[in-house]
């Protein structure tokens, strides 16, 4: 991780799944759908805790999350797909019809820890 900077990926999660079932306007859904996910050793490089606010940033847009440690390597960040990742997606689909949504570059910056405090 150089500069703040991760590999993203997308795909389904467990809650996720269990959320869409009861409805996209579901907390469970909500919830699950504005989660990132990143390695320990990297939430520690950052001073995050479990359920701090970070500003994720591609070349694409932008848009916050909250992080939870994650069975991932050093260097890469999960979301599942919906609304907040499709922020951080763009539109070109090279013919395939469906946009990258995974392994590409962003930038995570801490908002605000789980006690309310700005670490801008």
């Amino acid at each position: 991780m150089a500069d703040n900077t991760f590999t993203l990926i997308t795909g389904r999660s467990g809650a996720q799944g269990t959320g869409i079932s009861w409805g996209k306007e579901g907390e469970g859904y909500r919830e699950a759908v504005q989660l990132v996910e990143l390695n320990p050793a990297d939430m520690e490089c950052l001073g995050l805790q479990e359920g701090d606010a970070v500003r994720l940033i591609s070349r694409y847009g932008a848009t916050e999350a909250l992080c939870r440690p994650g069975n991932l390597p050093t260097g890469l960040a999960f979301m599942a797909f919906g609304p907040v990742a499709n922020q951080l997606t763009g539109a070109e689909t090279r013919a395939s019809g469906m946009p990258d949504t995974r392994g590409f570059e962003v930038r995570l910056e801490p908002v605000l820890n789980r006690r309310g405090v700005d670490k801008r």
